[in-house]
């Protein structure tokens, strides 16, 4: 069970399930996109379909090649894109852990840090990421978020480390 709190603006409280009195702080912060990669993948169907309808009617060497080329280039574009269209950072505050979850083009990176050895710091420039560090280990967090937002994330993952 999910409910807001107005102490959260980017964080959603779930109930543990185990123990009534803790409950799980999740923050999930993903890439915003406006085409998902299944719609990337319609649109790049319906351009080979368009490219070859042109190379057939145009019905010269130099056209197919042309247009190989230029559905090669496209495609490799489209890759690239949507492999990082499903990235996304993933906190996790439970219990006596604070546990962050990187995902960038399909790859996971994963860290777990004890709540009360962990460091939560904003980076000194008004663009840069926030550092999450302790026991030896070291985050940035905060990509999906707008540089001007960063702080009040950072001031937020801070609250629930000292209350929830």
């Amino acid at each position: 069970m999910s409910q807001s709190n107005p102490a959260f603006q980017f964080a959603t409280l779930l109930a543990n399930p185990v123990n009534s009195q803790n409950g799980v702080v999740l923050w999930r912060l993903k890439r915003r996109g406006s085409v998902s990669p299944e719609q990337l993948a319609l649109l790049y169907l319906s351009l080979c379909l368009s490219c070859l309808g042109m190379a057939m009617f145009l019905a010269s060497p130099n056209a197919t090649a042309a247009m190989t080329f230029a559905l090669l280039a496209v495609g490799t574009v489209f890759v690239v894109y949507s492999r990082h269209a499903g990235d996304a950072e993933k906190i996790v505050l439970q219990g006596g852990q604070l546990v962050i979850e990187l995902e960038t083009a399909g790859r996971t990176r994963r860290a777990a840090f004890n709540r009360d050895l962990v460091r939560v710091e904003p980076g000194h420039e008004d663009s840069s990421l926030i550092q999450v560090s302790g026991q030896g280990q070291s985050v940035q967090v905060g990509r999906h978020v707008r540089p001007e937002l960063r702080p009040l994330l950072a001031r937020e993952i801070r609250f629930a480390l000292r209350t929830c």
